[in-house]
């Protein structure tokens, strides 16, 4: 094995390492802080670790989820937002841009009422996008539904309940249950893809449904700024992680990595502002710019030397 060769494994397996330190950083952050919140989001203690239905339907769950938040109305103000979410429906109220896409009913959710989708009983389908549908499994009026996907054994379980709290409020709380499926590459890349961004729908559905019960809907430009930002940053993440295998290898290219990841796990974990978060998009986003340019501009400087 010559000279060149030994340099050229050498350079491949420093990569290799400063790439893996990024990774196993990232993921044990994830794994310590990001995703026991994420998983709790908005719950108190007591939620989390009440009994609730649906939990027979999966009872080692590789996901658990249970997020919650309060809204100012009784059970039956929130039941029938409840009952007629779904695609092609009311929607989900969350990030139309992405959740609707193509829907019949329109790109916005609703913003009202619909009675043409509130008489559904247990067997009706709960389509969940264009490709995917659930079904609804239990339906107790004003107090808890139950989505239940097709798996034959340890399906995904999703409950929503309704627990007042005085005459005033009640507690949305909101449970998803379901297994890993890894010999299926298809249904495991969704399930992964639900791992890490599941909370934002979640939390943003629980948050749509509190807007329209108490009559306070937010526009749909701050929905897209959110939507934008997260996109951002993963993108930042994600060229942050190419960079580091592709262009010349230094602690800059290996310190980005490690920023880009850190903002990225920030916007879509941590509780900051939605301010806070475009501005750390906006952030990443231009260092990731200025530093390929100055990295092109160095290799220009040395082919020329």
């Amino acid at each position: 094995m010559n000279t060149k060769t030994i340099r050229t494994w050498q350079l491949r397996a420093t990569r290799g390492l400063a790439l893996l330190t990024v990774l196993l950083f990232i993921t044990s952050v994830y794994l310590v802080f990001c995703r026991p919140y994420q998983l709790h989001w908005g719950a108190t203690d007591a939620e989390i670790e009440r009994s609730m239905a649906g939990d027979e339907l999966n009872e080692n769950p590789s996901f658990l989820g249970t997020r919650a938040i309060t809204i100012e109305g009784s059970p039956e103000e929130i039941w029938p937002w409840l009952l007629q979410m779904g695609y092609g429906r009311a929607g989900y109220y969350g990030y139309d841009l992405l959740e609707n896409a193509g829907s019949p009913e329109g790109l916005r959710s609703a913003d009202e009422i619909l009675p043409r989708f509130q008489g559904f009983v247990v067997g009706d389908d709960v389509p969940i996008s264009a490709v995917v549908s659930m079904t609804f499994h239990e339906i107790e009026p004003n107090r808890h539904l139950i989505w239940l996907g097709s798996e034959v054994t340890n399906p995904g379980a999703f409950t929503w309940a309704l627990y007042p709290q005085d005459n005033k409020r009640t507690r949305l709380v909101s449970r998803i249950r379901w297994t890993y499926h890894p010999t299926s590459l298809g249904i495991f890349a969704l399930e992964l893809f639900t791992e890490f961004a599941d909370h934002i729908a979640a939390r943003k559905i629980l948050q749509g449904v509190k807007q329209r019960v108490e009559q306070n809907i937010e526009p749909m430009w701050i929905q897209n700024v959110e939507l934008f930002t997260f996109i951002c940053t993963l993108f930042a993440f994600l060229t942050a992680l190419a960079l580091l295998c592709w262009r010349r290898l230094t602690w800059t290219t290996w310190g980005a990595g490690l920023v880009a990841g850190a903002v990225w796990l920030t916007t879509w974990y941590a509780p900051v502002a939605n301010w806070f978060s475009a501005l750390l998009a906006f952030f990443a986003i231009g260092a990731l710019c200025f530093g390929h340019r100055r990295g092109m501009r160095d290799r220009a400087n040395k082919q020329e030397a």
